[in-house]
């Protein structure tokens, strides 16, 4: 198949790859981002190359079915947890994993098996990222990771990998990445206000009756 036709959906992946590895929201071997090309294609970031450092050339195509069209590129262990999750839910275009230093740092704490990341502090946070949902520990690379991963990505667009980092989805590449941004600056943010709190002071969420607002102007209730 000539992959020559889908020079922008490759150079957007590189683009946005570079763009998380400059906001330290990644490591130079760390997360990936997919990005789908049509109903039987993605492109994807590679294994074993500079994250901060990728062009579209560098970017890899692939078969919904699994198939890679660029032999040349060595695929990310992560591959098939990306076609698996851009299989679930027909509506989500892009894909992003990734590391973030807060965010992974919250893969590690849960209370009741849910996590802990307050996206409650501010309207915008919870308008767009709502609640995340924690992801079961499975070893990284693995087909049970990426059947679990799909299967709460079905319902979820945020999602903590236990022990591992976060998925983030989008209907678009700068609403993947947006919302990857926006889960580390909550994850700082839920640290920040323990302090305070520590410290004495009041902190507030946002209440029931507020966050109900918020999803009636998104649509969802």
């Amino acid at each position: 198949m000539d992959i020559s036709h889908f020079g922008n959906e490759r150079t957007s992946v590189a683009d946005f790859m570079r763009r998380l590895y400059d906001r330290q929201l990644t490591t130079a071997s760390g997360g990936n981002i997919s990005l789908r090309i049509n109903e039987e294609l993605f492109c994807i970031t590679p294994s074993a190359l500079d994250k901060g450092l990728l062009e579209m050339d560098q970017i890899a195509v692939v078969s919904l079915e699994g198939e890679n069209l660029t032999p040349h590129l060595k695929l990310s262990i992560e591959a098939d947890m990306h076609r698996l999750i851009l299989r679930a839910r027909p509506d989500v275009k892009a894909v992003f994993h990734a590391h973030p230093t807060y965010a992974s740092a919250f893969t590690a704490i849960s209370r009741d098996g849910k996590p802990v990341i307050n996206t409650r502090l501010l309207a915008e946070s919870y308008f767009i990222l709502e609640d995340p949902v924690f992801v079961e520990y499975r070893l990284m690379g693995t087909d049970d990771l990426a059947r679990l991963t799909a299967e709460k990505a079905k319902n979820h667009d945020v999602l903590l990998l236990e022990n591992h980092g976060v998925v983030c989805l989008g209907k678009s590449m700068l609403e993947g990445f947006d919302k990857i941004e926006l889960l580390e600056r909550a994850a700082q943010m839920t640290l920040a206000t323990v302090q305070m709190r520590e410290a004495g002071y009041t902190v507030s969420s946002l209440t029931e009756e507020r966050m109900k607002q918020l999803m009636v102007m998104k649509g969802k209730a």
